[in-house]
């Protein structure tokens, strides 16, 4: 899978949310370049949409009609799109469940590069990374960079009770405590 830089994903990103856009497809910009989006970090990963479960299929349509290859990959809670080695993930479901609007209630109108869109909570974001951890992933590094970028503009207090769950999400508040990137709860 070939690795993009940033701004090959921005405009890749700015040609899908036009599409999705124009299509009337609703759509919050996710993952890491949702973050970055408020301040975090650069991303060369991928961009995420998240979609409710009923718009996905129409989603990817939208996309492929729009000069990009789909793919419908197994796992069963996204699509991709593909263009030019970069790759959009339309996720209908996350690691905490469906997509819902509630997703988008929490989610907020932002300027990104340019692009008047929806952007998904940071805290969905992180609650999404941090339940998706398990034995077989467990690497705390793009929560951790999340974490220490944006850490006065996370509800720390949302993200840990809707994690409180997960041990993995558990060992990540330590580590933030130890780390002094938060404060232990009172």
């Amino acid at each position: 899978m070939p690795k993009s830089g940033f701004g090959e994903l921005t405009e890749v990103m700015k040609k899908s949310a036009g599409a999705l856009r124009e299509a009337e497809v609703p759509f919050l910009l996710g993952g890491g370049i949702a973050c970055w989006a408020r301040g975090g970090p650069e991303t060369d990963h991928d961009v995420d949409f998240l979609v409710m479960p009923q718009d996905a299929d129409r989603a990817l349509e939208t996309l492929t009609a729009h000069g990009m290859r789909p793919e419908r990959p197994p796992e069963g809670w996204l699509y991709k799109a593909w263009e030019n080695g970069c790759f959009v993930d339309l996720i209908f479901e996350t690691s905490a469940g469906p997509v819902t609007k509630d997703y988008f209630d929490r989610g907020e109108h932002l300027e990104v590069h340019a692009v008047r869109m929806s952007v998904a909570s940071l805290e969905d974001v992180l609650v999404s990374k941090l339940l998706a951890l398990n034995e077989q992933s467990l690497d705390f590094r793009s929560a951790l960079e999340i974490a220490r970028a944006l850490r006065e503009k996370i509800d720390w207090t949302a993200v840990r009770g809707r994690t409180a769950h997960s041990p993995y999400a558990r060992v990540f508040f330590v580590l933030l405590e130890e780390l002094a990137v938060i404060d232990p709860p009172r």
